[in-house]
């Protein structure tokens, strides 16, 4: 059976702001993400290659061994950007049934990655696009942004992207970049409102393409990957922002 994929309905850059506000996420292609952002094409592909030594991710509770993953987290308001002390990333298990609860430690992300000149443009734009968009207090804030590493491979004949299943992530905003895939068929994006019948299905294959997402309004997941040649892969950077602070077990989301 032919293996169907659908288009992403990409949007223009100029109108990220207003398909989040209306329809509560958006999807740009690469040329468009590097415009949005402020940067050169090649100031984003110059990262990619930071995927390539990503260390396991330890936490898997399906006992997989398919994903590989860096974390960090940031503070922007407005111009300020910051990367705060490395700490856990945490959810509830409202949000994350498989792995929520979790105080989960992993690796930091390099630090050549996150001194590139083209990384705290990117923070700020992410950052900026939440408080024009999503933000439910006008007022400028600080916001609180985990940026996640992921590899998905296929060495055990399967990869899973989001073994949670369809989620949302406690969050305001979330964006996921397509780094790169290679040798792979699957990983089909699929979001569906969350309190409404629509959804999409789209396959996100050009690197450093995006979809964003009102993560209030938004239930997310992507399905699994297997390989086309031996040693097929998956790469995204999942990035989230916060109002408020991260989450934490003993912050306002538990404990």
């Amino acid at each position: 059976m032919a293996h169907v994929t659908f288009s992403p309905p990409y949007s223009p850059a100029d109108q990220v702001a207003n398909q989040l506000r209306d329809r509560g996420f958006a999807i740009l292609q690469p040329s468009d993400v590097a415009s949005w952002i402020g940067c050169a094409p090649q100031e984003l592909l110059a990262l990619s290659g930071d995927w390539a030594d990503l260390p396991p991710d330890e936490f898997l509770k399906d006992g997989g061994r398919y994903r590989r993953r860096r974390h960090s987290c940031f503070v922007v308001e407005g111009e300020h950007y910051e990367q705060v002390p490395h700490r856990a990333h945490w959810q509830p298990v409202e949000y994350n049934a498989l792995h929520g609860g979790m105080q989960r430690w992993f690796a930091p992300m390099l630090d050549a990655t996150v001194a590139h000149p083209v990384w705290p443009k990117m923070m700020r734009a992410l950052a900026g696009l939440t408080q024009d968009a999503i933000a439910r207090e006008a007022r400028p804030q600080p916001w609180f942004i985990e940026a996640h590493q992921f590899r998905i491979d296929t060495s055990d004949g399967i990869g899973r992207p989001t073994p949670e299943g369809a989620h949302r992530d406690g969050v305001d905003l979330v964006a996921v970049f397509l780094v790169d895939r290679q040798d792979v068929k699957g990983g089909e994006t699929r979001i569906f409102e969350a309190r409404g019948p629509n959804g999409q299905r789209f396959t996100l294959t050009e690197p450093w393409s995006v979809m964003l997402l009102d993560d209030a309004r938004m239930i997310h997941e992507t399905t699994p990957i297997q390989p086309e040649l031996p040693g097929g892969w998956r790469d995204t950077l999942v990035v989230t922002c916060r109002a408020g602070d991260f989450q934490n077990a003993k912050g306002r989301d538990g404990g």
